[in-house]
């Protein structure tokens, strides 16, 4: 295979890579505080002894979007959405995660759990307890909570250094690579869910766009590999 063909292969998998991240984010339209994630390319251009440069790209590092997703009212006392920046803080056995997922249950310990067992974690990085007896929770817009006007915390509201540096894990759930400080001016909205960030019709239009150049590209392809076969039957005949 020549340059132009192994051009084509690189330019075909990263393509491919953004497709399977497109469908995701379609699949995951409804998921309660999905963030949506693109594709950055880059290019790689290398210098030969022979001749011209060759330029190769790359598809392989994904980009979160940080966009604001809807608010929808659930009317729960243990659903919450963050309106601005910030995310939870979740102790998970790998460690502490991040999620913009606010919908939250109790465990049979009363600790303020996800639906995975997952603790939530105050603003002092521990478990939030909520008293058995318990009829009415309250949460203010700083994350203060309160049952029945006894006061147990505040619910703990990170934001990564460098907010790129974080990695998906299980959807919603992500791992920071850097310290996570303190949100001050975040405002949560007790009852509320963060909708998915997605944006369907972009992403189904960004899908057509990717499909046809993909199939451009297969088209290149099966057309130099046709062309390498009739020059090299040309070759055998004239042997």
């Amino acid at each position: 295979m020549d340059l132009s063909g192994y051009t084509t292969l690189t330019r075909q998998s990263g393509l491919m890579s953004e497709m399977q991240i497109i469908a995701n984010n379609i699949a995951n339209a409804s998921t309660t505080g999905f963030r949506q994630e693109g594709v950055i390319f880059s290019e790689y251009v290398v210098g030969t002894d022979t001749g011209p440069s060759v330029s190769m790209a790359q598809g392989d590092v994904r980009n979160t979007s940080f966009l604001q997703g809807n608010l929808t009212q659930t009317g729960s006392q243990l659903d919450f959405g963050i309106e601005g920046e910030g995310f939870f803080l979740i102790e998970t056995p790998n460690g502490e995660r991040i999620t913009r997922a606010g919908s939250f249950t109790l465990s049979q310990a009363g600790d303020l759990v996800t639906h995975d067992g997952y603790n939530v974690l105050d603003a002092g990085g521990a478990p939030i307890f909520i008293p058995p007896d318990t009829t009415k929770i309250d949460v203010a817009g700083d994350g203060t909570i309160s049952a029945d006007g006894r006061l147990l915390g505040q619910l703990g509201l990170v934001q990564p250094q460098n907010p790129r540096d974080i990695f998906r894990e299980g959807g919603v759930m992500f791992r920071p690579e850097t310290p996570l400080d303190p949100v001050e001016e975040a405002h949560i909205v007790q009852g509320h869910l963060e909708s998915s960030n997605v944006d369907t019709i972009l992403q189904v239009s960004r899908m057509i766009e990717v499909q046809r150049a993909y199939e451009l590209g297969q088209s290149f392809l099966d057309s130099e590999n046709q062309r390498s076969r009739d020059a090299i039957r040309a070759f055998g005949q004239e042997r």
